[in-house]
Protein backbone atom coordinates (compact mmCIF):
# COMPACT_ATOMS: atom_id res chain seq x y z
CA UNK A 1 0.00 0.00 0.00
CA UNK A 2 3.10 2.48 0.74
CA UNK A 3 4.46 1.10 -2.56
CA UNK A 4 1.37 2.49 -4.51
CA UNK A 5 1.55 5.53 -2.35
CA UNK A 6 4.48 6.30 -3.50
CA UNK A 7 4.57 5.67 -7.12
CA UNK A 8 2.43 8.90 -8.07
CA UNK A 9 4.44 11.10 -5.76
CA UNK A 10 7.65 10.00 -7.84
CA UNK A 11 5.60 10.64 -10.87
CA UNK A 12 4.62 14.36 -10.10
CA UNK A 13 8.00 14.69 -8.71
CA UNK A 14 9.48 13.58 -11.75
CA UNK A 15 7.26 15.58 -13.98
CA UNK A 16 7.75 18.83 -11.67
CA UNK A 17 12.13 18.11 -12.28
CA UNK A 18 11.06 17.75 -15.74
CA UNK A 19 9.34 20.79 -16.31
CA UNK A 20 11.91 22.80 -15.10
CA UNK A 21 14.04 21.44 -16.82
CA UNK A 22 12.41 22.31 -19.87
CA UNK A 23 11.64 26.10 -18.70
CA UNK A 24 15.82 26.61 -17.80
CA UNK A 25 16.70 24.86 -21.68
CA UNK A 26 14.21 27.22 -23.12
CA UNK A 27 15.24 30.47 -21.47
CA UNK A 28 18.67 29.31 -22.09
CA UNK A 29 18.31 28.07 -26.30
CA UNK A 30 14.78 30.93 -27.11
CA UNK A 31 15.53 33.65 -29.01
CA UNK A 32 16.05 36.92 -26.79
CA UNK A 33 12.69 38.07 -27.99
CA UNK A 34 10.79 35.08 -26.80
CA UNK A 35 12.83 34.98 -23.21
CA UNK A 36 11.80 39.05 -22.86
CA UNK A 37 8.49 38.42 -23.56
CA UNK A 38 8.50 34.78 -21.02
CA UNK A 39 10.04 37.01 -18.26
CA UNK A 40 7.75 40.13 -18.71
CA UNK A 41 4.90 38.57 -18.70
CA UNK A 42 6.07 35.90 -15.89
CA UNK A 43 4.30 33.01 -17.80
CA UNK A 44 6.43 30.38 -16.42
CA UNK A 45 6.05 30.73 -12.78
CA UNK A 46 3.02 28.43 -11.30
CA UNK A 47 -0.12 30.49 -10.92
CA UNK A 48 -1.27 28.38 -7.51
CA UNK A 49 -0.04 25.33 -5.86
CA UNK A 50 1.18 22.20 -7.62
CA UNK A 51 -1.77 19.76 -7.08
CA UNK A 52 -0.48 16.57 -6.50
CA UNK A 53 -3.02 14.98 -7.63
CA UNK A 54 -4.58 16.46 -11.00
CA UNK A 55 -8.09 15.65 -11.52
CA UNK A 56 -7.25 17.10 -15.75
CA UNK A 57 -5.39 15.26 -17.99
CA UNK A 58 -2.95 16.74 -20.12
CA UNK A 59 -5.03 16.30 -23.30
CA UNK A 60 -8.18 17.23 -21.77
CA UNK A 61 -6.54 20.50 -20.98
CA UNK A 62 -4.57 20.80 -24.32
CA UNK A 63 -7.83 19.92 -26.11
CA UNK A 64 -10.33 22.67 -24.17
CA UNK A 65 -7.86 25.60 -24.51
CA UNK A 66 -7.79 24.25 -28.24
CA UNK A 67 -11.16 24.87 -28.72
CA UNK A 68 -11.28 28.02 -26.35
CA UNK A 69 -9.10 29.88 -28.83
CA UNK A 70 -10.28 28.54 -32.12
CA UNK A 71 -13.99 29.56 -31.17
CA UNK A 72 -12.80 33.68 -29.82
CA UNK A 73 -11.58 33.75 -33.26
CA UNK A 74 -8.91 36.21 -31.54
CA UNK A 75 -6.04 33.62 -31.97
CA UNK A 76 -4.58 32.40 -35.79
CA UNK A 77 -3.58 28.85 -36.14
CA UNK A 78 -3.82 28.42 -32.43
CA UNK A 79 -1.38 25.26 -31.27
CA UNK A 80 -1.72 24.25 -27.09
CA UNK A 81 0.55 21.61 -25.92
CA UNK A 82 0.08 20.82 -22.58
CA UNK A 83 2.59 18.84 -20.07
CA UNK A 84 2.72 18.02 -17.05
CA UNK A 85 0.34 20.84 -16.17
CA UNK A 86 2.32 23.01 -18.02
CA UNK A 87 0.99 24.77 -21.09
CA UNK A 88 2.54 25.80 -24.13
CA UNK A 89 0.73 28.27 -26.76
CA UNK A 90 1.64 29.09 -30.58
CA UNK A 91 -0.15 30.85 -32.81
CA UNK A 92 -0.47 34.66 -34.28
CA UNK A 93 -2.76 37.47 -32.59
CA UNK A 94 -3.10 40.67 -34.31
CA UNK A 95 -2.81 42.77 -30.90
CA UNK A 96 -1.10 42.25 -28.11
CA UNK A 97 -3.98 42.22 -25.42
CA UNK A 98 -5.42 39.21 -27.50
CA UNK A 99 -2.11 37.70 -26.86
CA UNK A 100 -2.56 38.43 -23.15
CA UNK A 101 -5.97 37.40 -23.13
CA UNK A 102 -5.25 33.93 -24.49
CA UNK A 103 -2.63 33.32 -21.96
CA UNK A 104 -5.20 34.45 -19.13
CA UNK A 105 -7.23 32.04 -20.37
CA UNK A 106 -4.71 29.63 -19.87
CA UNK A 107 -3.48 29.87 -16.59
CA UNK A 108 -7.50 30.09 -15.28
CA UNK A 109 -8.01 26.49 -16.89
CA UNK A 110 -8.57 23.83 -14.28
CA UNK A 111 -5.28 21.80 -13.26
CA UNK A 112 -3.04 24.39 -15.07
CA UNK A 113 0.77 24.89 -13.56
CA UNK A 114 2.37 27.71 -15.62
CA UNK A 115 1.92 28.90 -19.16
CA UNK A 116 4.55 29.48 -21.59
CA UNK A 117 2.52 31.98 -24.34
CA UNK A 118 5.15 32.05 -27.12
CA UNK A 119 2.07 33.44 -29.08
CA UNK A 120 3.21 35.86 -31.62
CA UNK A 121 1.55 39.62 -32.49
CA UNK A 122 1.61 40.19 -35.60
CA UNK A 123 -1.26 42.73 -37.07
CA UNK A 124 -3.46 41.60 -40.05
CA UNK A 125 -3.70 43.98 -42.99
CA UNK A 126 -6.56 44.04 -44.47
CA UNK A 127 -8.44 46.21 -46.75
CA UNK A 128 -11.79 46.69 -45.01
CA UNK A 129 -13.55 50.22 -45.70
CA UNK A 130 -16.55 49.42 -43.32
CA UNK A 131 -14.89 51.58 -40.55
CA UNK A 132 -14.45 54.25 -42.54
CA UNK A 133 -18.37 53.66 -44.18
CA UNK A 134 -19.64 53.21 -40.81
CA UNK A 135 -17.19 56.27 -39.71
CA UNK A 136 -18.95 58.36 -42.75
CA UNK A 137 -22.60 57.26 -41.96
CA UNK A 138 -21.89 58.56 -38.29
CA UNK A 139 -21.32 61.95 -39.68
CA UNK A 140 -24.21 62.53 -41.67
CA UNK A 141 -26.33 61.32 -38.98
CA UNK A 142 -24.26 63.87 -36.50
CA UNK A 143 -25.03 66.63 -39.66
CA UNK A 144 -28.69 65.98 -40.16
CA UNK A 145 -29.20 66.23 -36.51
CA UNK A 146 -27.21 69.96 -36.64
CA UNK A 147 -28.54 70.87 -40.04
CA UNK A 148 -31.89 72.53 -38.28
CA UNK A 149 -29.06 74.58 -35.82
CA UNK A 150 -27.40 75.81 -38.60
CA UNK A 151 -30.47 77.00 -40.33
CA UNK A 152 -31.36 79.15 -37.61
CA UNK A 153 -28.51 80.28 -36.93
CA UNK A 154 -28.13 81.11 -40.63
CA UNK A 155 -31.06 82.89 -39.96
CA UNK A 156 -30.13 84.70 -36.68
CA UNK A 157 -27.27 86.05 -38.59
CA UNK A 158 -28.63 86.95 -41.40
CA UNK A 159 -31.20 89.37 -39.51
CA UNK A 160 -28.94 90.59 -36.77
CA UNK A 161 -26.71 91.90 -39.93
CA UNK A 162 -30.19 93.76 -41.51
CA UNK A 163 -30.77 94.96 -37.73
CA UNK A 164 -27.29 96.17 -37.88
CA UNK A 165 -27.28 97.64 -41.13
CA UNK A 166 -30.43 99.48 -40.34
CA UNK A 167 -28.97 100.73 -37.22
CA UNK A 168 -26.45 102.50 -38.96
CA UNK A 169 -28.52 103.99 -41.31
CA UNK A 170 -30.55 105.16 -38.51
CA UNK A 171 -27.25 106.52 -37.24
CA UNK A 172 -25.82 108.61 -39.68
CA UNK A 173 -29.57 110.08 -40.00
CA UNK A 174 -29.71 111.68 -36.63
CA UNK A 175 -26.25 112.18 -35.93
CA UNK A 176 -25.81 113.78 -39.14
CA UNK A 177 -27.30 116.97 -38.04
CA UNK A 178 -24.68 117.39 -35.52
CA UNK A 179 -21.46 116.08 -36.40
CA UNK A 180 -20.05 118.14 -39.87
CA UNK A 181 -16.74 115.48 -39.86
CA UNK A 182 -17.36 112.55 -42.27
CA UNK A 183 -14.88 110.44 -40.85
CA UNK A 184 -16.10 110.40 -37.43
CA UNK A 185 -19.43 110.00 -38.66
CA UNK A 186 -19.01 106.80 -40.09
CA UNK A 187 -16.95 105.41 -37.61
CA UNK A 188 -19.45 106.15 -34.68
CA UNK A 189 -22.20 104.83 -36.78
CA UNK A 190 -20.32 101.44 -37.53
CA UNK A 191 -19.54 101.58 -33.22
CA UNK A 192 -23.53 101.39 -33.20
CA UNK A 193 -24.14 99.20 -35.95
CA UNK A 194 -21.21 96.19 -34.48
CA UNK A 195 -22.83 95.53 -30.98
CA UNK A 196 -26.16 94.49 -33.01
CA UNK A 197 -24.38 91.95 -34.99
CA UNK A 198 -22.41 90.78 -31.96
CA UNK A 199 -25.74 90.16 -30.10
CA UNK A 200 -26.88 87.64 -32.90
CA UNK A 201 -23.41 85.84 -32.88
CA UNK A 202 -24.09 85.47 -28.99
CA UNK A 203 -27.61 84.29 -29.82
CA UNK A 204 -26.19 81.61 -32.28
CA UNK A 205 -23.53 80.42 -29.26
CA UNK A 206 -26.43 79.95 -26.62
CA UNK A 207 -29.02 77.76 -29.28
CA UNK A 208 -25.84 75.66 -30.15
CA UNK A 209 -25.31 75.10 -26.13
CA UNK A 210 -22.16 77.27 -25.80
CA UNK A 211 -22.91 79.46 -23.31
CA UNK A 212 -19.12 79.89 -21.68
CA UNK A 213 -17.58 80.15 -25.36
CA UNK A 214 -20.41 83.17 -25.92
CA UNK A 215 -18.93 84.67 -22.90
CA UNK A 216 -15.71 84.17 -23.84
CA UNK A 217 -16.14 85.85 -27.80
CA UNK A 218 -18.14 88.67 -25.92
CA UNK A 219 -15.52 88.89 -23.35
CA UNK A 220 -12.55 88.64 -25.62
CA UNK A 221 -14.05 91.19 -28.03
CA UNK A 222 -11.98 93.74 -26.47
CA UNK A 223 -9.26 92.43 -25.61
CA UNK A 224 -8.83 91.25 -29.19
CA UNK A 225 -8.98 95.06 -30.08
CA UNK A 226 -6.28 95.70 -27.93
CA UNK A 227 -4.15 93.42 -29.66
CA UNK A 228 -5.32 94.06 -33.10
CA UNK A 229 -4.46 97.84 -32.49
CA UNK A 230 -0.73 96.74 -30.83
CA UNK A 231 0.41 94.51 -33.93
CA UNK A 232 -1.31 96.95 -36.15
CA UNK A 233 0.01 100.69 -34.65
CA UNK A 234 1.41 102.42 -37.17
CA UNK A 235 -2.40 101.83 -38.89
CA UNK A 236 -4.01 102.94 -36.16
CA UNK A 237 -2.12 106.19 -35.50
CA UNK A 238 -2.50 106.90 -39.15
CA UNK A 239 -6.55 106.15 -38.27
CA UNK A 240 -6.83 107.75 -35.49
CA UNK A 241 -4.61 110.93 -36.98
CA UNK A 242 -7.07 110.99 -39.67
CA UNK A 243 -10.05 110.91 -37.31
CA UNK A 244 -8.61 113.96 -35.55
CA UNK A 245 -7.68 116.21 -38.95
CA UNK A 246 -11.56 115.58 -40.15
CA UNK A 247 -12.56 116.91 -36.79
CA UNK A 248 -10.32 119.82 -36.71
CA UNK A 249 -10.36 120.59 -40.41
CA UNK A 250 -7.15 122.79 -41.03
CA UNK A 251 -7.85 122.52 -44.78
CA UNK A 252 -10.47 121.77 -47.31
CA UNK A 253 -10.07 119.88 -50.82
CA UNK A 254 -8.75 122.84 -53.18
CA UNK A 255 -6.90 124.55 -50.76
CA UNK A 256 -3.18 124.94 -51.42
CA UNK A 257 -0.74 124.14 -48.80
CA UNK A 258 2.35 123.40 -47.34
CA UNK A 259 3.40 120.49 -44.90
CA UNK A 260 6.92 120.01 -44.13
CA UNK A 261 8.90 120.35 -47.64
CA UNK A 262 6.01 119.79 -49.57
CA UNK A 263 3.53 122.03 -51.26
CA UNK A 264 0.28 121.54 -53.62
CA UNK A 265 -3.33 121.64 -53.69
CA UNK A 266 -5.45 118.75 -51.41
CA UNK A 267 -7.21 116.74 -53.56
CA UNK A 268 -8.16 113.64 -50.47
CA UNK A 269 -8.17 112.86 -47.20
CA UNK A 270 -8.64 109.06 -46.15
CA UNK A 271 -7.71 107.02 -43.44
CA UNK A 272 -4.22 106.32 -43.97
CA UNK A 273 -2.84 109.67 -45.89
CA UNK A 274 -3.36 112.66 -47.54
CA UNK A 275 -3.26 113.47 -50.95
CA UNK A 276 -1.45 116.78 -52.34
CA UNK A 277 -1.14 117.86 -55.94
CA UNK A 278 1.92 119.66 -56.38
CA UNK A 279 2.74 122.74 -59.17
CA UNK A 280 4.77 119.71 -61.00
CA UNK A 281 1.11 117.79 -61.16
CA UNK A 282 2.58 114.94 -58.70
CA UNK A 283 0.65 112.77 -56.66
CA UNK A 284 1.89 113.39 -53.19
CA UNK A 285 0.47 111.26 -50.37
CA UNK A 286 1.47 111.68 -46.89
CA UNK A 287 1.00 109.58 -43.73
CA UNK A 288 -1.94 111.34 -41.62
CA UNK A 289 0.17 110.76 -38.66
CA UNK A 290 2.89 112.65 -40.28
CA UNK A 291 0.49 115.51 -41.74
CA UNK A 292 -1.11 115.58 -37.77
CA UNK A 293 2.47 116.33 -36.32
CA UNK A 294 3.91 118.44 -38.85
CA UNK A 295 3.22 122.35 -39.30
CA UNK A 296 0.75 123.42 -41.79
CA UNK A 297 0.70 125.98 -43.73
CA UNK A 298 -2.86 126.99 -45.53
CA UNK A 299 -2.39 129.53 -47.82
CA UNK A 300 -5.93 129.51 -49.12
CA UNK A 301 -6.88 129.86 -45.50
CA UNK A 302 -6.73 134.28 -46.28
CA UNK A 303 -6.43 135.16 -49.22
CA UNK A 304 -4.50 138.34 -48.64
CA UNK A 305 -0.70 137.78 -48.07
CA UNK A 306 2.31 139.39 -48.27
CA UNK A 307 5.67 138.95 -50.45
CA UNK A 308 8.22 141.01 -51.11
CA UNK A 309 11.26 140.99 -53.23
CA UNK A 310 14.78 142.69 -52.91
CA UNK A 311 17.23 144.90 -55.42
CA UNK A 312 20.35 146.72 -55.11
CA UNK A 313 21.55 150.39 -55.98
CA UNK A 314 24.64 152.16 -56.11
CA UNK A 315 26.18 153.86 -52.96
CA UNK A 316 26.23 157.34 -55.17
CA UNK A 317 22.42 157.18 -56.38
CA UNK A 318 20.22 158.69 -53.71
CA UNK A 319 18.62 156.25 -51.60
CA UNK A 320 15.27 158.23 -50.88
CA UNK A 321 14.87 158.81 -54.42
CA UNK A 322 14.99 154.95 -55.20
CA UNK A 323 12.34 154.27 -52.56
CA UNK A 324 10.16 156.06 -53.78
CA UNK A 325 10.67 155.13 -57.43
CA UNK A 326 9.76 151.57 -56.31
CA UNK A 327 7.14 152.65 -54.30
CA UNK A 328 5.55 154.21 -56.70
CA UNK A 329 5.95 151.78 -59.06
CA UNK A 330 3.79 149.67 -55.97
CA UNK A 331 1.17 151.79 -55.31
CA UNK A 332 0.34 152.09 -58.92
CA UNK A 333 0.47 148.22 -59.42
CA UNK A 334 -3.14 147.14 -60.07
CA UNK A 335 -2.11 143.93 -58.69
CA UNK A 336 -1.31 145.39 -55.21
CA UNK A 337 -3.29 146.39 -52.81
CA UNK A 338 -3.53 150.11 -51.03
CA UNK A 339 -4.15 148.65 -47.92
CA UNK A 340 -1.68 147.85 -45.91
CA UNK A 341 -0.22 150.51 -48.36
CA UNK A 342 3.58 148.87 -49.89
CA UNK A 343 6.78 150.11 -48.42
CA UNK A 344 10.59 150.07 -49.71
CA UNK A 345 13.16 149.88 -46.69
CA UNK A 346 16.56 149.51 -47.21
CA UNK A 347 17.62 145.99 -46.57
CA UNK A 348 21.58 146.07 -46.30
CA UNK A 349 24.66 147.98 -46.74
CA UNK A 350 26.21 145.26 -48.92
CA UNK A 351 30.40 145.65 -49.96
CA UNK A 352 29.50 147.49 -53.07
CA UNK A 353 25.78 148.26 -53.19
CA UNK A 354 22.80 149.75 -50.97
CA UNK A 355 20.17 147.07 -50.72
CA UNK A 356 16.49 147.94 -50.73
CA UNK A 357 13.34 145.39 -49.68
CA UNK A 358 9.94 146.23 -51.11
CA UNK A 359 6.96 144.75 -49.57
CA UNK A 360 3.46 144.94 -50.79
CA UNK A 361 0.17 143.08 -50.34
CA UNK A 362 -1.67 141.19 -52.59
CA UNK A 363 -5.38 138.91 -53.56
CA UNK A 364 -3.61 135.44 -53.45
CA UNK A 365 -6.82 134.14 -54.72
CA UNK A 366 -6.63 136.19 -58.23
CA UNK A 367 -3.31 136.65 -58.35
CA UNK A 368 0.19 134.10 -58.54
CA UNK A 369 3.04 134.65 -56.02
CA UNK A 370 5.83 133.56 -58.46
CA UNK A 371 4.17 135.50 -61.82
CA UNK A 372 3.44 138.90 -59.69
CA UNK A 373 6.81 138.89 -58.12
CA UNK A 374 8.73 138.76 -61.67
CA UNK A 375 6.21 141.06 -63.19
CA UNK A 376 6.98 143.43 -60.34
CA UNK A 377 11.01 143.15 -60.65
CA UNK A 378 10.87 143.56 -63.78
CA UNK A 379 9.15 146.51 -63.55
CA UNK A 380 11.44 147.96 -61.28
CA UNK A 381 14.36 147.39 -63.17
CA UNK A 382 12.95 149.54 -66.11
CA UNK A 383 11.54 152.32 -63.29
CA UNK A 384 15.08 152.74 -62.09
CA UNK A 385 16.42 152.55 -65.18
CA UNK A 386 14.34 155.70 -66.21
CA UNK A 387 14.92 157.54 -63.20
CA UNK A 388 18.97 157.25 -63.76
CA UNK A 389 19.75 155.36 -60.97
CA UNK A 390 22.44 152.30 -61.33
CA UNK A 391 22.08 149.23 -60.13
CA UNK A 392 26.32 148.01 -59.86
CA UNK A 393 27.47 144.50 -60.02
CA UNK A 394 29.05 143.29 -56.82
CA UNK A 395 32.51 144.26 -55.92
CA UNK A 396 34.99 141.69 -57.03
CA UNK A 397 38.93 141.64 -56.96
CA UNK A 398 40.83 141.41 -60.12
CA UNK A 399 44.42 140.43 -59.80
CA UNK A 400 46.75 140.70 -63.20
CA UNK A 401 50.36 139.52 -62.55
CA UNK A 402 51.73 140.53 -66.03
CA UNK A 403 50.45 144.40 -64.89
CA UNK A 404 47.78 146.44 -66.71
CA UNK A 405 48.72 147.57 -69.90
CA UNK A 406 47.58 151.44 -71.13
CA UNK A 407 46.90 152.20 -74.45
CA UNK A 408 46.62 155.82 -75.17
CA UNK A 409 43.93 157.05 -77.94
CA UNK A 410 44.86 160.24 -79.95
CA UNK A 411 41.98 162.89 -79.56
CA UNK A 412 40.75 164.55 -81.79
CA UNK A 413 41.07 168.49 -82.41
CA UNK A 414 37.47 169.08 -83.59
CA UNK A 415 35.38 168.29 -80.66
CA UNK A 416 32.43 167.83 -83.15
CA UNK A 417 34.38 164.31 -84.23
CA UNK A 418 33.77 162.87 -80.44
CA UNK A 419 32.10 159.58 -80.80
CA UNK A 420 28.30 159.48 -79.76
CA UNK A 421 27.16 159.34 -76.45
CA UNK A 422 25.33 155.96 -75.66
CA UNK A 423 21.47 156.10 -76.06
CA UNK A 424 19.93 156.79 -72.67
CA UNK A 425 16.40 153.96 -71.68
CA UNK A 426 13.48 155.75 -73.00
CA UNK A 427 10.31 154.91 -71.58
CA UNK A 428 7.47 153.98 -73.97
CA UNK A 429 3.80 154.33 -72.13
CA UNK A 430 2.82 152.30 -75.37
CA UNK A 431 5.09 149.52 -74.65
CA UNK A 432 3.63 146.56 -72.88
CA UNK A 433 6.95 145.97 -71.11
CA UNK A 434 6.96 149.08 -69.44
CA UNK A 435 3.53 149.71 -68.26
CA UNK A 436 2.34 149.49 -64.82
CA UNK A 437 -0.22 146.83 -64.92
CA UNK A 438 0.65 144.63 -67.57
CA UNK A 439 2.80 141.34 -67.62
CA UNK A 440 4.51 139.86 -70.53
CA UNK A 441 3.91 136.72 -72.65
CA UNK A 442 6.64 134.80 -71.17
CA UNK A 443 5.18 135.47 -67.84
CA UNK A 444 1.78 133.90 -68.97
CA UNK A 445 -0.77 136.94 -67.02
CA UNK A 446 -0.97 137.18 -63.81
CA UNK A 447 -3.77 135.11 -62.82
CA UNK A 448 -3.80 132.08 -60.27
CA UNK A 449 -2.72 128.59 -61.81
CA UNK A 450 -4.49 126.61 -59.01
CA UNK A 451 -6.91 126.02 -61.44
CA UNK A 452 -4.96 124.66 -64.47
CA UNK A 453 -3.11 122.65 -62.52
CA UNK A 454 -6.14 121.06 -61.42
CA UNK A 455 -7.23 120.93 -64.92
CA UNK A 456 -4.74 119.57 -65.94
CA UNK A 457 -3.96 116.43 -63.69
CA UNK A 458 -8.07 115.97 -64.11
CA UNK A 459 -7.19 112.71 -66.00
CA UNK A 460 -4.89 111.25 -63.63
CA UNK A 461 -6.05 109.32 -61.25
CA UNK A 462 -6.48 110.30 -57.56
CA UNK A 463 -5.19 107.17 -55.11
CA UNK A 464 -7.94 106.25 -53.05
CA UNK A 465 -10.60 108.39 -54.32
CA UNK A 466 -13.52 106.37 -52.83
CA UNK A 467 -13.08 107.40 -49.66
CA UNK A 468 -12.70 111.84 -49.30
CA UNK A 469 -13.14 112.84 -46.06
CA UNK A 470 -13.10 116.33 -47.06
CA UNK A 471 -15.43 118.93 -48.11
CA UNK A 472 -16.18 119.07 -51.74
CA UNK A 473 -13.36 120.82 -54.32
CA UNK A 474 -14.03 123.84 -55.16
CA UNK A 475 -14.30 124.36 -59.13
CA UNK A 476 -14.86 127.18 -61.44
CA UNK A 477 -17.96 129.18 -60.87
CA UNK A 478 -17.71 128.12 -57.11
CA UNK A 479 -16.14 130.84 -54.77
CA UNK A 480 -12.92 129.60 -52.79
CA UNK A 481 -11.70 131.11 -49.91
CA UNK A 482 -8.06 131.16 -51.32
CA UNK A 483 -5.20 130.23 -53.63
CA UNK A 484 -1.31 129.74 -54.21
Amino acid sequence: MAMTASRPTERYARGALFALATACLWLVFAPAGASAQIVADEAAQPDSEVQVRPEAEDKAIAARLTRILVASERIRAPQVEVREGIVFLDGIAETEAHRDWAGQVARTTQDVVAVVNRIEVQARVDWDFSPAWAEADRLLQQGQRVLPLLLLATIVLFASWLAARLVTRLSRVVLGRWIVSPLLLKVLTRAIGIPVLLLGLYLVLQFAGLTRLAVTVLGGTGLIGLAIGFAFRDIAENFLASLLLSIRNPFNAGDFIEIGAFQGIVRNLNTRTTVLLTIEGNQVQIPNATVYKSVITNYSASPNRRADFGVGIGYDDPTEKAQEVVSALLRNHEAVKDEPAPIVLVDELAASTVNLRAYFWFDSATYSPDKLRSALMRQTKRALQSAGISKPDEAREVVFPQGVPIRQEAIPANPREAPPAAPQPQTDPEDPNSHGDSATAAEGGLGNEDDEIITEAGPASVPEVRENFLEAEAGPGREKPGGS
